[in-house]
């Protein structure tokens, strides 16, 4: 009601009866109605139009694109995923071409979803790699190999539309303070488990990227100094130990050392590895044990620099299943400090890509609904429409 925003904003009644009012007539709030009246006459509820505005969110992988349009309560009216390139993982594709790709996606998104492109409020981009938020920045890319591209700029020109990147375990981070086991909680991480690891953050209530957008780099925090070289040029990150590519690598490493396994070096995924485990493969579960044993070493760091009160690990990895989560459940509570584990809880979430472009148009939501204040004092870009803009205040 009215009345209720008054008390929780401090706004007085008369400026609250005007900016509602300005709302409704912008199709931005409906009236839904009579609440419950303790005495006098009942309260007129509001309620936010979910159908006012939408957003879409694309995920960028390695070989392919997952996109979703959504309305302004996050709620997907539209999902799809398709390859990248019409052969191999596309690696080696430009900026250009990558964005081209991304551009007609959304472009097909919004004609296949029905929703007048006027009413489209921004585009979200999440994608893995070393990426810089407030500046659009994408300061490295481990799948494509780029190095400081202005992601943002480049589509914006080509949609017209105000957009938004962020690294992807950022987005899918957000996703869930949004919507997911985060919500409502001050103070959570979100561990990612696929070809990298990655972790994302929520301190205090509030999203945290860190300067330049680097917070989170929990695959390159060394673990073991004599360890094998990782994608960053540096020895021992748990990335190099633990993440799906670190298991493919040791599986074949086995098999070269003729170790007994019915794996084939030439064939060995991590779906492979998983379902020999599942079989009774004795390197493949050994492999999968190890992998698990340094994740769990690195959400005890988490766990030990950050006390949260719920880690939430999720990404394709976590399809190994007790194979790999058993032995990350016993050393997490080994290396946890004096029973900071018992205090935290750790919940499994697997999130298929539509979950993840999910994150990236919440990460569009996020910028609508933020407070003007918080944007004057982080100087980002301007607000996507006058409209919202409004609605913020």
């Amino acid at each position: 009601s009215r009345k209720e925003i008054s008390i929780r904003s401090g706004l007085s009644a008369a400026t609250v009866t005007n900016l509602t009012a300005e709302f409704i007539a912008e199709g931005l709030v409906h009236e839904m109605g009579s609440g419950k009246a303790v005495r006098g006459r009942p309260p007129i509820l509001l309620r936010l139009n979910t159908q006012a505005g939408f957003v879409a969110g694309v995920k960028v992988m390695r070989g392919s694109l997952a996109v979703v349009v959504t309305d302004l309560d996050a709620e997907v009216i539209y999902y799809r995923a398709v390859p990248l390139a019409a052969s191999g993982d596309g690696s080696t594709m430009s900026p250009d071409e990558v964005l081209e790709a991304v551009a007609a996606m959304v472009e097909a998104a919004f004609t296949a979803s029905g929703v007048d492109r006027s009413h489209v409020l921004g585009v979200g981009l999440g994608l893995a790699g070393l990426i810089d938020g407030q500046t659009g920045m994408c300061r490295y890319s481990p799948f494509f190999g780029w190095r400081d591209v202005d992601l943002v700029e480049r589509l914006q020109s080509a949609l017209g539309l105000d957009v938004f990147v962020e690294n992807d375990v950022n987005a899918l981070t957000i996703a869930e303070q949004w919507f997911g086991h985060g919500h409502g909680r001050s103070h959570f991480a979100v561990v990612t488990i696929g070809s990298g690891i990655g972790l994302g953050l929520v301190l205090n209530g509030q999203f945290y990227r860190g300067r330049g957008g680097s917070a989170g780099e929990l695959g390159h925090i060394t673990v073991a100094g004599d360890g094998p070289e990782c994608t960053c040029g540096r020895r021992g990150c748990l990335e190099a130990i633990a993440s799906d590519s670190a298991v493919v690598r040791q599986v074949v490493e086995a098999i070269d050392a003729g170790e007994k396994t019915v794996l084939d070096s030439e064939l060995v995924t991590i779906e492979a590895v998983v379902a020999a485990a599942d079989g009774g493969d004795l390197v493949a579960q050994k492999v999968l044990a190890q992998s698990g044993h340094w994740l769990g070493v690195g959400l005890a760091t988490v766990a030990n620099v950050l006390a949260p009160e719920l880690i939430i690990v999720g990404g394709e990895g976590v399809a190994a299943g007790h194979w790999r989560l058993d032995p990350m459940r016993l050393a997490f509570s080994e290396h946890a400090f004096d029973h900071v584990a018992e205090r935290i809880q750790v919940i499994i979430e697997p999130a298929g890509d539509e979950t993840w472009a999910r994150g990236a148009a919440c990460v569009v939501l996020g910028e609508l609904y933020k407070s003007p204040l918080l944007n004057q004092a982080a100087a980002p870009r301007e607000q996507p429409t006058a409209a919202v803009s409004r609605s913020d205040s």
